[in-house]
């Protein structure tokens, strides 16, 4: 796996400064990518009161499955989400962005991988959306599901009597997600690249 780390500056910014506010981010950042792909973060956690924003040109999935479900913040606050749940993905031109508040104002970090050749493999992945738009082709699904019965993975199951969805496999391109919290039993990026821009600059 290659690191790349990049600031990329509009306007004047004072950098040592800079460095001092976003040293403990990066390192955060980093040490979150790694937890998660050793599969040392949980399924469940108390979520950040922000979203954060997931492009990617083309998803080709392995087991599939919709339900609705619940998140919660810090305050206990509840948050209605749409688990999205695949065993396997396969993912090109990933490109995951969050705006961070400063006292420099708005900066924009990204997290990049899957170009070309070399996909972002992701294993047993939830993804806990607030909104998607996507072009899918599913194959062998099943609508109207019980959403406690969802096996594809069982980790983005609902509650037992509500919606559930469920399909063999899915591609989906030019996907376009907010979401509030990504899981992941193992995710490989070959080429991992992050970014701090200023400005609010995200992924689309």
């Amino acid at each position: 796996m290659s690191w790349r780390v990049a600031v990329v500056e509009q306007g004047r910014v004072r950098w040592k400064r800079f460095a001092l506010v976003f040293t403990p981010v990066v390192a955060l950042t980093l040490l979150l990518v790694g937890a998660t792909t050793e599969g040392a973060i949980g399924a469940t956690f108390v979520v950040s009161s922000s979203t954060f924003k997931l492009f990617t040109g083309e998803l080709r999935a392995q087991g599939f499955t919709l339900a609705g479900g619940v998140d919660h913040d810090i305050k206990g606050r509840a948050i209605p989400v749409l688990l999205t749940g695949i065993r396997r993905a396969e993912v090109f031109d990933l490109c995951q962005s969050v705006v961070l508040k400063t006292p420099l104002g708005a900066v924009t970090a990204r997290i990049t991988g899957g170009r070309g050749d070399a996909p972002v493999v992701a294993e047993d992945l939830v993804i806990d959306a607030a909104a998607a738009r996507a072009a899918a082709a599913f194959k062998d699904i099943q609508l109207g599901r019980d959403a406690g019965t969802l096996d594809a993975p069982a980790g983005a199951r609902g509650p037992a009597g509500t919606f559930g969805a469920q399909s063999r496999t899915v591609v989906l391109r030019n996907v376009r997600l907010t979401a509030w919290a990504v899981t992941a039993g193992t995710f490989i990026l070959p080429d991992l690249a992050l970014s701090l821009q200023t400005g609010d600059r995200p992924c689309f």
